[in-house]
């Protein structure tokens, strides 16, 4: 996950400003509807039936894969992703993390749900909320936020070994992201997941992208982050196809190799939050850099900005 910060102590809210020194830039308000309750009511989900035995991989190893999961959804989240790509600066929060004099580019940008058509479609009528749901073991599901890369041809950047949970404002056991694939990926340059890492109970500080800095957090209980891939037989990887879906807990360890890209890999992203996740307060700066919030500690994330859309509601 890389980082902006509004870089005000007020009430705004990813307002246009300087992103802080670990991170990218705070552009536009990502909040541009100010009450999503009426719109996650006037909408609906399909249910996902999830197969016990990919539950129990997703509970033993924080990670699954589900081929064709959202083969449909390909062409409008990659649409969506090319408005993000071409106007970076009309979106929140838009990073490229390749440096100067390195090959290709590594661009991504979150919290443009609101803001970008495609993005909100997908969340408001896709099974994803439902997905999240079942793997979560959660009776309900509540989007926190999404998140969508795109590497070009030619990138040789690896992705640091991190895990996302450190970069939140929120902290609970039953979490779960939805990694779509929006173009056909080899098992060499895909996301590679340490399998069960999910339940060491340690968490390692945050990192940037663009050089793997590690944050200043400010939390002495949080371990150096992983510097060199793990061992190979803790590794899950796989090839994955436009449209196939990973679903992994926040606390999996995951990473990528430096191998150079033959061809575009851009994935999209949805973050879920389950029945035990609530608000914390990190002391340093946290990814995505909300703030005035209005919450306290161990609250659940406000319905009105994050919106429960599992189970349905009418």
């Amino acid at each position: 996950m890389t980082t902006g910060n509004t870089g005000d102590t007020g009430d705004a809210v990813g307002t246009k400003g300087n992103a802080s020194t670990v991170g990218n830039n705070s552009t536009v308000d990502w909040r541009a509807i100010d009450d999503l309750r009426p719109l996650a009511s006037a909408t609906t989900r399909p249910a996902f039936e999830a197969s016990p035995a990919d539950i129990e991989a997703y509970q033993t190893n924080g990670v699954v894969h589900l081929p064709a999961a959202f083969t449909d959804w390909v062409e409008p989240l990659r649409a969506g992703l090319e408005r993000n790509l071409a106007h970076p600066d009309s979106f929140a929060f838009p990073c490229d993390s390749t440096l100067a004099g390195e090959p290709g580019r590594f661009f991504d940008s979150y919290c443009n749900w609101q803001l970008i058509p495609e993005y909100l479609t997908f969340v408001l009528t896709s099974a994803a909320a439902s997905m999240a749901a079942a793997f979560m073991e959660s009776d309900a599901a509540q989007l926190f936020h999404e998140h969508a890369f795109s590497k070009e041809p030619g990138t040789a950047k690896a992705t640091p070994w991190h895990h996302d949970l450190p970069y939140y404002c929120v902290d609970g056991r039953q979490t779960a992201s939805i990694y779509i694939a929006l173009d056909d990926i080899s098992a060499e340059t895909a996301v590679q997941f340490l399998r069960g890492s999910h339940r060491s109970g340690e968490l390692y500080k945050p990192r940037t992208f663009s050089d793997g800095t590690e944050y200043e957090t400010g939390d002495e209980s949080m371990l150096s982050s992983p510097a060199e891939t793990p061992v190979a037989d803790g590794i899950f990887t796989t090839a994955l196809a436009a449209g196939d879906a990973l679903v992994f807990d926040f606390r999996t360890l995951h990473g990528s190799t430096d191998a150079p890209l033959t061809a575009r890999r851009r994935a999209f992203s949805t973050r879920w939050l389950g029945d035990d996740t609530h608000f914390v307060n990190r002391p340093g700066e946290t990814s995505p850099p909300l703030e005035g919030l209005g919450l306290q500690p161990g609250d659940r994330m406000r319905d009105d900005w994050f919106p429960t859309l599992w189970p349905n509601v009418r």
